[in-house]
């Protein structure tokens, strides 16, 4: 058996070196690895099989615009036989006869596996399993390129349940979701979608399984699938590694898709109409235990049937394991959202997450040549946020941040505690050490609550970000307290209230203001002022509103810090504080939200009501 599946494997890498110049003869329609045929029946010896449209005589080949294909292959030092079958493909959606049932046309909610569903300007295809992305951790819905995409389509269009075919009437409830992802190529014709507007129950209908693994099917695997048109289907792998030339019409031409061959089940013949037929495109194939029950493996992706006037049957399914690999999708409901949590943490703040840019503030020569570096890089990211670190203070020189104010979640801080980034050099963070058996707190500069939302792994990764040091700031406790209960930690909840925000977001930037005069204690200079400023949408227009926290404007050098104000600031005063150079928004203050052509000194407020957003 080891022996055998070396020869599969050294076959296999023929094919996917090889197999696309075959596939350039008309005349051929797949190759891939397969049990060699004679008259009609398997010998049992493992071969490289090609389709053809057509098997012809010796002496037409010539008018026919093709050619001979070789008897045997020497592939490395092994002799491999071939076989040539007469067999085409189409795709599985071109003519979508009538369902096996019309529950499978109909309109449900949660959507399930099996079900119809297309882009607009598709028939119809199936739904073939409910999946869990690895950009969001959301549940999404996998099924082929030519059934979610097509080629009039374009990422963000609106996916139907049911299809196209089965309900034409325009109605909006039949939007299920939009095109996530998509590919139609070696790797295989696949889609994901979106889950937006319906619940989702993941059990393939008529089959009662969730897919809970990934595996490749070998020669001689029992399958078994359910579409929306054939209903279930029982077959056996006829050939792996295959190589097949699929016309997609117009838009989308021919092209070379990868994935395996399955014939039907001669045990279950007398159970099923059809192995593949228009609207089956999409299904889940999943792999059968010893005892012939369905398994919990999911195999493939039905993507076409043959076309073949003998009667000779076949399916064809795109490896999930590709599709996996090539879409980034999981089954794993906890992998995905893991994996989630780690692309938003290396994304950091996004500056692209309002209607409008929100770039991070730009920096001066020397605050850049004084900042702590990651990878080269002087902007570093966490989750929903991202910071520039001071070397010389060993403080942030500013935190800029996301707030999704719809998807937040109560994430409780029991159990964290404040600890140096192992990424960063110890000697550019300030630690535990300032803080011991004194009135200083450790202050978050991007709220532990603006950075808590998303799926449950992103909101407690960021929680746990929230915690280290370059995202704290020495305070005194009086301040600290005054900046929870005041003015200052209730900016955010104030905008959210009061203002008619797009989307319920905002982007802040905030963080101490490094000032040369401040008082030092245990060798740490100590923020005596603090900076924030809040950028969101009304409408279609950008705003902004600055504010600053201190003691007063002109005696910021002392740090008795007993009496902290809130004032409104203008971005150009807080730039010439700060040194940096903030994205441009219209002012928050103005009834207009026009940008003011003339800086307005600073606004005391008294309470976050006042903030006039």
């Amino acid at each position: 058996m080891a022996e055998e599946r070396t020869d599969i494997a050294t076959m296999r890498d023929w094919v996917r070196r090889w197999g696309r110049l075959h596939l350039a003869d008309p005349n051929v329609t797949s190759v891939g690895v397969g049990i060699k045929e004679t008259g009609g029946e398997p010998t049992g010896e493992v071969c490289i099989q090609f389709t053809v449209r057509e098997k012809l005589a010796p002496a037409a080949l010539e008018a026919a615009a093709t050619r001979a294909l070789p008897e045997k292959l020497r592939i490395q030092t092994v002799t491999v036989p071939t076989d040539v079958v007469e067999r085409s493909f189409v795709p599985a959606h071109r003519v979508v006869p009538e369902a096996a049932s019309d529950e499978r046309t109909e309109r449900l909610d949660p959507v399930r596996p099996g079900l119809s569903i297309s882009h607009p300007t598709v028939s119809a295809g199936t739904l073939g399993a409910i999946v869990h992305d690895l950009r969001s951790g959301e549940p999404v819905m996998l099924s082929n390129w030519h059934v979610l995409h097509g080629p009039a389509g374009a990422i963000g269009d609106e996916v139907l349940q049911p299809g196209t075919h089965d309900d034409n009437s325009g109605d909006p409830r039949n939007v299920v979701g939009r095109l996530l992802r998509s590919h139609l190529g070696a790797a295989g014709d696949g889609a994901l979608a979106s889950l937006e507007h319906r619940g989702a129950d993941p059990s393939i209908l008529a089959l009662e399984v969730v897919p809970e693994e990934i595996a490749d099917p070998e020669l001689g695997d029992r399958v078994v699938k359910s579409g929306r048109t054939t209903a279930v289907s029982h077959g056996v792998v006829s050939r792996v590694h295959v190589m097949v030339a699929l016309d997609y019409g117009d838009g989308a031409g021919e092209r070379s898709i990868g994935g395996f061959e399955i014939a039907p089940d001669p045990r279950r013949e007398a159970e099923q109409n059809s192995l593949s037929d228009g609207g089956d495109s999409g299904a889940a194939w999943m792999l059968k235990s010893g005892n012939g029950r369905t398994s919990t493996v999911l195999g493939g992706i039905h993507f076409a049937g043959s076309d073949t006037p003998d009667g000779r049957e076949r399916a064809l399914a795109n490896y999930a394991s590709s599709l996996r690999d090539k879409l980034g999708f999981s089954l794993s409901p906890a992998t995905a959202a893991a994996r989630a949590a780690q692309e938003v943490a290396a994304r950091g703040c996004d500056p692209d997450f309002l209607l409008h840019p929100v770039v991070p503030p730009e920096l001066s020569q020397a605050h850049r040549e004084d900042a702590a570096r990651l990878d080269g890089e002087v902007l570093i990211p966490y989750t929903h946020f991202s910071l520039v670190q001071s070397a010389s203070r060993r403080f942030a020189r500013f935190v800029a941040w996301n707030i999704d104010g719809g998807r937040l979640r109560r994430i409780d801080r029991a159990g964290q505690r404040f600890r140096l980034d192992p990424r960063l050099p110890e000697e550019v963070q300030v630690g535990e050490d300032l803080y011991r058996g004194n009135d200083l707190d450790r202050g978050h500069i991007a709220r532990r609550a603006d950075l808590t939302w998303g799926t449950d792994a992103e909101a407690r990764r960021a929680n746990e970000d929230s915690f280290l040091f370059p995202n704290i700031a020495a305070q005194m406790a009086r301040y600290n307290q005054s900046g929870r209960g005041g003015v200052w930690g209730q900016v955010e909840n104030s905008l959210f209230e009061q203002v008619e925000v797009q989307q319920l977001r905002a982007s802040v930037v905030g963080g101490p203001i490094l000032a040369e005069h401040d008082r030092e204690y245990r060798g740490v200079q100590i923020p005596g002022a603090f900076f924030k400023v809040v950028y969101y949408v009304v409408g279609e227009e950008l705003r902004a509103q600055a504010l600053l926290l201190a003691q007063d404007l002109t005696g910021l050098e002392r740090l008795d810090l007993s009496s902290f104000s809130t004032y409104i600031v203008d971005l150009a005063d807080l730039e010439e504080r700060t040194g940096l150079a903030f994205a441009p928004a219209a002012d928050g203050r103005s009834d207009s939200g026009a940008a003011r052509t003339q800086a307005a000194g600073p606004v005391l407020l008294e309470s976050a009501d006042d903030i006039p957003w």
